[in-house]
């Protein structure tokens, strides 16, 4: 599988300590182009990475839990027969990992089984979940597979980011290398590759200034603008933001304004990137201080404002 040479640096933890271990996850499941090339860019950048998501597509599972069971259809792509277990692997590489629930329970597992398994006894360090095939913008990330097994992570002490492209569609890993320059590829690529920038932007900054990597409580929600006119990461630029308009909230200020733009109108004005700062509880916009906290983090990727 292509993996991209990403210049990453220092990897992360919610207090930094050059910890590496990451666990990756989504909702689309476990063999999708969009998550493979996001564990490979990682990986391959130095980071120790575990990948536990779920076995068919559970997209719209928000944060609903239940016991996985042993598979009574193939994995998506049948990438394992029915019959399965309801947790498995693939044979060639055990850290890519499967579990026949929904998001949050593939989350679940990967914290509380697969971490300790692979970083000996340890629990990860941060939590990459996506690229999500299609937008999670306002209010559908209450509904949203990705966004809730982000929220899990930051429930059970981790941080945590949800990270969303526009393009793409739910096709298997295998079309990295059949079709490599299929819309679907392509964008797996750029995403990828923007999140990688994400987290070594957020661990340098906890290697300068060390402290929390993320304040407690709260996930990052990116969202990825569609890459038609966006040839390479390097097209798109950063924007702070909110999930929804509110005009008797106060925002952390940005370009010259206490009320930020919302994710969907930051996506919809070309090749940008949103991120905004959502309780892991509520799944709602947090107040302006939390705010702060996070884009002071994230200065380095850097933030830009939206034409006006």
């Amino acid at each position: 599988m292509r993996a991209l040479q990403l210049a990453l640096s220092l990897p992360l933890f919610s207090t930094y300590t050059g910890a590496t271990n990451v666990l990756i996850t989504n909702d689309d499941g476990w063999a999708t182009a969009q998550i493979r090339q996001q564990f490979d860019v990682l990986n391959s950048t130095g980071y120790n990475v575990v990948l536990s998501a779920p076995a068919l597509n559970q997209s719209g599972k928000s944060s609903l839990s239940t016991t996985p069971k042993p598979l009574t259809e193939p994995c998506e792509f049948d990438t394992c027969p029915t019959g399965s277990p309801a947790m498995g692997f693939n044979s060639s590489n055990p850290r890519l990992n499967y579990v026949n629930g929904y998001p949050v329970d593939a989350a679940r597992y990967g914290i509380q089984t697969l971490a300790p398994a692979y970083y000996g006894g340890a629990r990860p360090d941060f939590v990459v979940s996506g690229p999500n095939v299609g937008t999670n913008l306002g209010l559908v990330v209450l509904f949203s597979g990705t966004v809730g097994a982000a929220c899990e992570a930051a429930r059970s002490g981790i941080p945590a980011a949800a990270f969303s492209g526009a393009s793409g569609s739910e096709v298997s890993y295998t079309t990295l290398y059949t079709d490599p320059d299929s819309t679907s590829s392509v964008a797996a690529r750029i995403y990828s590759d923007l999140t990688a920038t994400f987290v070594r932007t957020l661990t340098d900054a906890a290697a300068a200034r060390p402290g929390a990597l993320l304040p407690p409580g709260v996930i990052v929600n990116v969202n990825y603008a569609a890459i038609d006119n966006c040839p390479s990461a390097e097209s798109f630029q950063w924007v702070f933001s909110r999930l929804v308009w509110n005009i008797f909230e106060t925002d952390a200020e940005t370009c010259g304004s206490d009320h930020l733009p919302t994710e969907s109108s930051v996506v919809a004005a070309g090749c940008y990137a949103s991120v905004s700062v959502i309780s892991a509880q509520s799944k709602l916009d947090v107040n302006a201080t939390l705010q702060q906290q996070v884009k002071d983090r994230l200065q380095g990727l850097p933030f830009t404002c939206l034409p006006s």
